[in-house]
C-alpha cells in the first residue's frame, strides 16, 4: 500500500507544479489553492509512505515521479519544446528509479 500511496503523492506533485505555475505568482486564487491542496496531500502521502519505505528510496522517488512528469508535461502540453537530448534524461531517470526501487 506505501509504495501506491507514494506513486500517487508523486502526481500529486505534478498536479501541484501545474498548479503553481498557473496560478502566476499566487496571483490566480483557484490555481493557488489547487496549489496548497496538492502540495498538503502530496507531503501528507509522502510521510505516510516513509512510514515503511526508506527514506532516501521513498523521497528521490516521490521527487522522481514529480520530475518525470513536469517535464512530460512542459513538453507535451505547455509547448515547452521536444527533443531527443530531453528525453534521453527523462529515460536516465526512468532508468535510476526503477534501479532503486528494485535494490531497495
Amino acid at each position: 500500500m506505501a509504495w501506491v500511496v507514494l506513486v500517487v503523492s508523486g502526481l500529486l506533485e505534478v498536479a501541484w507544479a501545474a498548479a503553481l505555475n498557473a496560478s502566476q505568482g499566487f496571483s490566480r486564487l483557484w490555481p493557488s489553492i489547487t496549489f496548497a491542496v496538492t502540495l498538503a496531500l502530496s507531503m501528507g502521502g509522502l510521510a505516510y509512505a516513509l512510514r515503511s519505505i526508506p527514506l532516501g528510496t521513498g523521497y528521490a522517488i516521490w521527487v522522481s515521479i514529480g520530475v518525470i512528469g513536469t517535464a512530460l508535461l512542459g513538453m507535451f502540453v505547455l509547448g515547452e519544446g521536444f527533443s531527443l537530448p530531453k528525453m534521453l534524461c527523462v529515460v536516465l531517470i526512468v532508468s535510476g528509479v526503477a534501479g532503486l526501487k528494485i535494490l531497495s
